[in-house]
């Protein structure tokens, strides 16, 4: 028996809670924006992985040097530690469809998207918090540090708080259901160290304040549905003031997109990818065009109009 499942994009930060604010994005259109890992029984016995889909030419030629089989030694080992040991190997397939150092989850999607598979197709031997730790542990070993807010929002959905204490890896926040994004991807890449290497080793005193205050006012005005309080509190003072200089035309773009109505405006994740919130559909639509025409730099880059995905990752197909 077969599955294929699919992980969606995520956006990382969402600018006012740096590693520890992610949410799961779904476009409008049906379409998915997200990997997806395709898997079954290995007919020779021998691990095999094959790569397709629109980004797949940034992936290693070779598959052991691939994200997707260390999560398969990794959940093996995992198998070996419980005890499990004569499972028989597994075919895979990666639809790379997001592109990677995009600001969007990349390499989050296809860890996740893997997992589950593999869980699925094993019997479901882990539980959710043991597959997030998993998850969570293998996107490290990527960015340099574990951070849970690409991994929990693309697995789990919705708009996920990283607690990251006893026990409970995140908790899921409101959603603003009238809330439109506008998801942005230039066309060029970032790599998640680069976008670090550039932050200070210190913030000022003001600086801290002003993020605790804008953070907890994200939070306390979901729980009351207040989205125009929400949107006010977007406000990145710790990362997008020395990124933006690596995303061309950030500046002019946040100015159009507030004079558009937009009603707020960041970085996803370390970037070069945008997005921007707005309570219409229609004027989401007028900003999607317009990052079409102005911000996209080549034909790798994409928009797309999406709300909140509240499934996380899910199986899309079961084969016999």
């Amino acid at each position: 028996m077969g599955l294929n499942v699919y992980a969606p994009a995520s956006i990382g930060n969402l600018s006012v809670g740096f590693d520890i604010l992610g949410a799961a994005l779904s476009p409008i259109d049906g379409s998915l924006l997200g990997d997806s890992v395709s898997i079954e029984s290995s007919t020779t016995g021998d691990f095999s992985l094959q790569c397709v889909g629109r980004f797949v030419d940034k992936l290693p030629a070779d598959p052991k040097q691939n994200i997707i089989y260390d999560c398969y030694l990794a959940f093996r080992k995992a198998m070996a530690d419980m005890g499990r040991t004569d499972e028989v190997a597994v075919s895979m397939v990666l639809e790379k469809h997001l592109p990677i150092g995009s600001g969007l989850g990349s390499s989050a999607s296809s860890i996740v998207a893997a997992f589950y598979a593999l869980n699925e197709h094993y019997g479901k031997p882990f539980s959710e918090a043991q597959l997030l730790a998993m998850m969570g542990e293998l996107e490290g070993q990527i960015s340099g540090s574990i951070h849970y807010d690409n991994v929990a929002p693309c697995y789990l959905g919705g708009i996920q708080l990283m607690l990251e204490r006893d026990g409970r890896i995140s908790e899921s926040l409101p959603v603003i259901e009238d809330w439109y994004f506008v998801s942005a991807y230039p066309g060029i890449s970032i790599s998640t160290a680069e976008a670090r290497s550039i932050l200070p080793n210190h913030y000022s005193r003001a600086d801290i304040i002003d993020h605790g205050r804008y953070l907890g006012t994200f939070i306390h005005a979901l729980y009351r549905g207040d989205g125009q309080l929400a949107a006010e509190s977007i406000r990145d003072v710790v990362a997008e003031p020395y990124r933006k200089q690596l995303i061309p035309g950030f500046d002019a773009m946040r100015e159009q997109m507030m004079a558009d109505g937009a009603l707020a405006v960041g970085i996803s994740g370390s970037g070069p990818s945008v997005f921007v919130i707005t309570d219409s559909k229609e004027k989401a639509e007028q900003m999607h065009r317009w990052m079409q025409a102005n911000f996209i730099q080549n034909d790798r880059g994409f928009s797309h109009v999406c709300q909140i995905d509240t499934l996380g990752t899910r199986v899309l197909e079961e084969t016999a």
